[in-house]
């Protein structure tokens, strides 16, 4: 059943992940279609054909490796008739991207190009992919946060301490000279539902907790609603040192990295856990946070690599902030599917995972050098200001940038892009990421 269970949380992330491939290719088909240029194909994944069908003029399929995706446009680049000779020590590697290119602009179709496209709508058709991933991260980050909700202290109390004992004691039973907790001299009993504290409605655990802790040695007007019935008990909290913990219970953490503790006022109440729905703001908010995460790991991307190349080697513990390759993300999902948690905490947790796979898909396609979306953003928005330039000094309007010219350096990223994905796959399968420890 356990292995059943992986299999099926693999099986999910790889629908997830096509479907995000697909949507990523939908996001570029359908503003080239629009604004004229002709599309041969539309493919989810690499190598071997396994299925296709042509509807008018472009092919719609499937191939062997999910690995990623593509539309074939025509012209991505200016014609050969329209470049100059390729010169230089890359010049047949330059002629042969031009002849590649030629091959996909269609007799009596030489206008249908993308390359003679409008710089805005260039920009549209190659940041359409992205955005595409972006608006499905805001989707499922939405659904999670505002539909599950976030699992944080409800308003219901789960356990009441007997007695008060110092934040550092390791004892898990009351001693004769422990003073009584204040909640359990106020009377609040397990299954109380918080109402309000000192006249203030709460609707979370975590903002009664405030009121609790900014209040040590006053007594509070405590509403709980029991058997059905509103009760008002008088709280007393004692200051107590304690450790500060955030909205969903877990410990607030310094610069070091160590547990924050600070004396506050104490009650003894230990909340039930629940989701609680969060604004539709929530999800939005969310997926910018990951963005400026995701964000801060292409930039580290090279250290990075480089750590877990060492982890390889050594066999010490990956970063689990650090990257991963599909069977990585696979892994991890497999691995959540399969604990004995509640279904609803394992549906979440890989709601997250493809939230999360969703953004790094929208940032690394932002990166700007070709063949990634971004590179293609930039000669586009280079052209556009030389021609600016040119229209300022009113000089004749520049000719098309010839983006073949950049293979030898996209060459080289495409190379690279290949080298990291074999380093993370390699890692994933040898010294995998445990998210479970």
């Amino acid at each position: 059943m356990e292995f059943l269970l992986y299999l099926g949380g693999i099986v999910f992330m790889l629908i997830g992940l096509g479907l995000s491939i697909g949507l990523h290719e939908v996001g570029h088909l359908v503003p080239a279609k629009l604004f004229g240029v002709r599309v041969g194909q539309y493919m989810i994944g690499f190598g071997p054909r396994l299925w296709s069908k042509r509807i008018g003029e472009t092919e719609y399929g499937f191939k062997l490796l999910p690995l990623g995706g593509f539309i074939s446009m025509s012209g991505m680049y200016p014609s050969s008739k329209d470049s100059g000779p390729a010169s230089g020590a890359f010049r047949t590697l330059i002629q042969d991207a031009r002849s590649a290119n030629d091959e996909t602009i269609a007799e009596g179709a030489e206008d249908r190009v993308f390359y003679k496209l409008p710089v805005w709508k260039r920009v549209i058709v190659m940041l359409g992919g992205p955005l595409m991933n972006l608006l499905l991260a805001v989707v499922i980050f939405t659904v999670l946060v505002s539909g599950i909700g976030v699992q944080q202290g409800t308003t219901t109390v789960a356990a009441v301490n007997e007695c008060v004992v110092p934040a550092s004691s390791t004892a898990t039973e009351c001693g004769a000279d422990d003073p009584e907790s204040p909640a359990a001299a106020a009377d609040v009993q397990p299954g109380d539902v918080l109402v309000s504290i000192d006249g203030k409605p709460v609707s979370t655990f975590a903002e009664a907790t405030a009121i609790v802790q900014a209040s040590p040695g006053e007594p509070l007007a405590l509403v709980v609603r029991r058997d059905g019935t509103e009760r008002t008990l008088t709280l007393t909290p004692i200051a107590a040192e304690r450790t500060l913990t955030d909205a969903s219970g877990q410990p607030v953490l310094d610069d070091d990295g160590e547990p924050v503790v600070k004396e506050v006022g104490y009650a003894g109440m230990i909340a039930q856990m629940g989701y609680v729905q969060q604004p539709l703001t929530a999800g939005p908010q969310l997926a910018a946070d990951t963005v400026a995460r995701v964000g801060s790991l292409i930039v580290t991307l090279p250290v990075r690599l480089w750590d877990v190349g060492v982890s390889l080697v050594t066999g010490g513990e990956r970063d689990p902030n650090g990257p991963l390759s599909v069977v990585g993300v696979g892994r991890l999902a497999g691995e959540v599917a399969a604990t004995d948690a509640p279904v609803l905490n394992r549906f979440a947790v890989l709601l997250g995972l493809l939230g999360s796979l969703n953004v790094a898909l929208f940032v690394f396609n932002l990166i700007p050098l070709l063949p990634l979306d971004g590179g293609h953003i930039v000669v586009a928005l280079w052209e556009g200001v030389k021609r600016a330039w040119a229209k300022l000094f009113r000089r004749p309007p520049p000719t098309p940038v010839d983006a073949t010219k950049l293979v030898p350096l996209t060459v080289v990223v495409a190379t690279l892009l290949i080298a990291m994905g074999a380093l993370l796959l390699v890692a994933d399968l040898f010294n995998p990421v445990k998210l479970l420890g």
